[in-house]
C-alpha cells in the first residue's frame, strides 16, 4: 500500500494543501499519515544570587504538554475529516521537535512513507521570515519524494 505523509502547521495554505493530498491520496488508494508538529518544552531558569538555578515546574510542563496536544489534535481533525469522507486508511500523528523538518523526515521514515505532500510554506509574516520556510528546510535534507503544494 502506498504511503502518503501529510505535515500541516493549521495555516489555511497548509489546509488547503490538505484537501488537495486527499483527492491524491484517493487516486491512489493510499494510507494518510497526519502530522503536526509542536514545540518541545523549554523552560526560562532563573539565576539566583548564588548561581542555583530554578528549574520550571512540572505542572507548568505537563499543562504546556497538554495544551499543545490538544491544539495539534485540532489542527489534525481535518485530515482525519478528509480521509474519512474520501473512505482512506488514516493515521493522525503529533511530533514534539523544535527542528519541524527534522520531524517530519523521522515520521516519514518510521512510518516507511513513499511520499511527503506539504504546502510549499506556512505562516506568514515576521515568524515565517525569521524562521524560515519549513518546506525549504525538508527540501534541503529528505531522501523521499516530495510533492509541493501551492
Amino acid at each position: 500500500m502506498y504511503k502518503i505523509l501529510v505535515p500541516t502547521d493549521g495555516s489555511e495554505l497548509s489546509q488547503q494543501a490538505v484537501k488537495q493530498g486527499m483527492v491524491f491520496a484517493k487516486a491512489l488508494h493510499a494510507k494518510v499519515f497526519g502530522l503536526h508538529v509542536i514545540p518541545a518544552f523549554h523552560a526560562g531558569r532563573a539565576k539566583m544570587d548564588e548561581g542555583f538555578e530554578v528549574p520550571a515546574s512540572a505542572p507548568l510542563k505537563k499543562r504546556f504538554e497538554e495544551e499543545s496536544k490538544a491544539r495539534a489534535l485540532d489542527i489534525l481533525a481535518p485530515i482525519e475529516e478528509e480521509a474519512k469522507g474520501a473512505g482512506l486508511e488514516y493515521e493522525c500523528i503529533v511530533g514534539t521537535n523544535d527542528a519541524v523538518y527534522e520531524e517530519i523526515i523521522d515520521t516519514a521514515g518510521k512510518k516507511n512513507c513513499d511520499l511527503i505532500m506539504m504546502a510549499s510554506h506556512g505562516h506568514a509574516g515576521i515568524t515565517g521570515l525569521l524562521l524560515g520556510s519549513e518546506t525549504a528546510k525538508l527540501l534541503t535534507h529528505v531522501k523521499l519524494p516530495v510533492l509541493v503544494l501551492r
